[in-house]
């Protein structure tokens, strides 16, 4: 396999589809000459022209709505927001209307439309650039959410929900768009809700995802030379969301970190220690679970105090060591 960026595994992933289905069109604000903000889609208005790499105005309102009154008639529309904090603007065509048409239709209707994202902090983008909101999205009803923590993953899982008859809400955090990883050139799809340990272990578990799965396996790979043994899953889907992956992990090593880039308060976090302790797993837990979030705060501007606003590898330790 060859070695591809995130990011270009990603805008692989959506050529290969729009190659396969004339009914896959790629939308969003600076996609095309410009290559989106973080150069995602180089080349994809070159091979597929104005007509399929469509830049409309900057209003969020707009194209989103657009893009579900194209799923809904037969079109597989990739719509981009540039930051997943411009959700907001838009909250009621995603929250409203695409999770809610096939079930208020009576699944007539179906609203196959995969909403890319850049998510998370770590860039100095500041308090309205750099939150990370999956929570928002998994608390509505109709919609998937997918966080791929590696370039295989994120080629994979995006091919899968392109072809999905779901809205999908696609999260790329922006600091993984660099990362590294072997990915085939073969066509492979990585299928919706089915969790993966990136490192098996007996001691503790790490349940986690994005880019934190990268600092949870630094953190095992430290620990491993103290003959403590870490299992590192990554969760890649939050909804549909692995529960037996979440279960098992958790009976296995009988002790349990949870670790977001989200703010910890209010967090997705909260829903893995509550599939656990609803579950026989609680009976097996020889400590109690710990999460490991962002503060609660915006976040700063100021690189050293946005760094300490969101987990660090010390902060994975000392809640692991904790558990110990």
């Amino acid at each position: 396999m060859r070695e591809i960026t995130y990011k270009d595994a990603v805008r692989e992933a959506m050529c290969e589809e729009m190659r396969r289905d004339e009914n896959v069109y790629f939308m969003g604000e600076d996609i095309g000459a410009y290559c989106g903000a973080f150069g995602v889609s180089k080349g994809m208005l070159e091979e597929f022209g104005p007509e399929r790499i469509l830049e409309p105005p900057i209003s969020e309102t707009a194209f989103m709505g657009a893009g579900v009154g194209s799923a809904i008639t037969g079109m597989r529309p990739i719509v981009e927001l540039m930051f997943s904090d411009f959700m907001a603007v838009c909250y009621d065509q995603i929250i409203n209307q695409a999770a809610k048409m096939h079930f208020m239709f009576a699944g007539k209707v179906s609203v196959p439309m995969v909403i890319r994202t850049a998510s998370g902090g770590g860039t100095g983008a500041a308090a309205q650039h750099s939150q990370s909101l999956e929570q928002m999205y998994c608390h509505v009803p109709g919609l998937k959410v997918v966080v791929p923590s590696t370039a295989y993953d994120a080629k994979g899982l995006l091919k899968a929900s392109i072809r999905d008859n779901n809205t999908v809400v696609f999260l790329e955090q922006k600091r993984l768009y660099k990362n590294k990883g072997l990915v085939p050139e073969e066509d492979y799809t990585i299928p919706l809700g089915v969790a993966d340990i990136k490192r098996e272990g007996k001691d503790v578990s790490i349940i986690t995802y994005g880019r934190m799965v990268q600092m949870s396996l630094e953190v095992a790979e430290k620990l491993e030379k103290e003959g403590i043994s870490v299992e590192v899953l990554d969760l890649r889907t939050l909804s549909p969301l692995d529960t037996e992956a979440i279960i098992a992990t958790a009976k296995k090593t009988r002790r349990v970190v949870v670790v977001h880039e989200a703010v910890q308060f209010g967090g997705f976090g909260g829903e893995v220690v509550s599939t656990i302790a609803d579950s026989d797993a609680f009976y097996y837990l020889d400590a109690p679970i710990k999460r490991v979030g962002a503060l609660y705060c915006p976040v700063p501007f100021n690189p050293v105090l946005e760094a300490n606003t969101f987990p660090t590898p010390e902060r994975i330790e000392a809640a692991v060591r904790e558990t110990l």
